[in-house]
């Protein structure tokens, strides 16, 4: 019964990592960008939740659908304003760019909050739990694996039956020719920026309210969500899910064997996926 508990809650942390790393993935399949400083654009977001909460009195969730636009807007702006001018054939100036970004937001958010964790106050969810008999699962957990799979159905959605979709993997595929067929890349890019910002703050959400934050775990969360991307296959949004879940299982189990493990262990089935598949569980970008 104890590994099938271990089973469950890993899956369930599965989800939060998910959302982690959705955004990553949505940008990368996009437009090929790595973005070093998503972890850190995850606790900002966190800490513009917590403000809602503290400041202006309002639900973590009221909050959020706030910070939601704010956040897009920030993530336009990012990419039109900075990222689209070191894009190119070199990875190397986007990495150092966003790498830059990742240590100013640190160091902004370290001046502005100080060092002392945080958490965002969830009332009731904090402690509520289903008995399902075999296992007793936490409501917030449940919340946040839904909302992983909703995200994700949104996200291919967009992909795959909008406009805008259309356009998104155009400019994926060849973005000269998109161009030239009156798709404005430099503008796709900003917007699929923007909805990454999103879901970026639907994750900085349930990470707010199930652990507690402060300006230097943003590297952390880089790592889980670049290896759920990566165990899944660059630029599946669906096999990022598979990649979080994997993680997140092998950390639970790691821990259950031994505490001191549980990171570690996430890391191990990293590599042991690579050895076995070097492109992922689902290679085939979004396209």
């Amino acid at each position: 019964m104890m590994w099938l508990d271990t089973l469950v809650q890993g899956m369930l942390l599965g989800g939060l990592y998910a959302l982690f790393a959705a955004g990553l993935s949505l940008v990368f399949g996009i437009m090929r960008l790595v973005n070093l400083a998503h972890g850190d654009l995850i606790v900002f977001a966190a800490y513009l939740v917590l403000m809602g909460v503290t400041l202006l009195g309002l639900s973590p969730w009221v909050a959020a659908l706030i910070a939601m636009p704010v956040m897009f807007t920030l993530g336009w702006l990012l990419q039109a304003a900075v990222l689209n001018r070191v894009l190119g054939k070199d990875i190397l100036p986007p990495l150092l760019v966003t790498f830059g970004l990742s240590v100013a937001l640190q160091n902004g958010l370290l001046e502005a909050f100080s060092a002392d964790s945080r958490r965002i106050p969830a009332g009731a969810l904090e402690g509520a739990s289903l008995d399902l008999g075999l296992v007793t699962v936490g409501v917030m957990p449940l919340m946040t694996f839904a909302s992983a799979i909703l995200a994700i159905v949104a996200l291919n959605g967009l992909f795959y039956h909008t406009a805008l979709g259309r356009a998104f993997r155009a400019t994926s595929d060849d973005a000269l020719t998109a161009g030239l067929m009156g798709i404005e890349p430099k503008r796709v890019f900003a917007i699929a920026t923007g909805i990454a910002m999103v879901v970026v703050t639907l994750a900085a959400l349930y990470l707010g309210m199930r652990a507690n934050f402060d300006p230097s775990i943003g590297p952390a969360r880089l790592i889980y969500a670049f290896e759920a991307v990566i165990i899944g296959g660059l630029g599946s949004l669906w096999g990022t899910l598979a990649g979080g879940i994997i993680i997140a299982v092998a950390q639970t189990a790691g821990a259950a064997v031994n505490p001191e493990w549980q990171i570690l262990a996430g890391h191990i089935a990293f590599l042991v996926v690579m050895l076995l598949k070097p492109r992922g569980l689902f290679p085939r970008a979004v396209d």
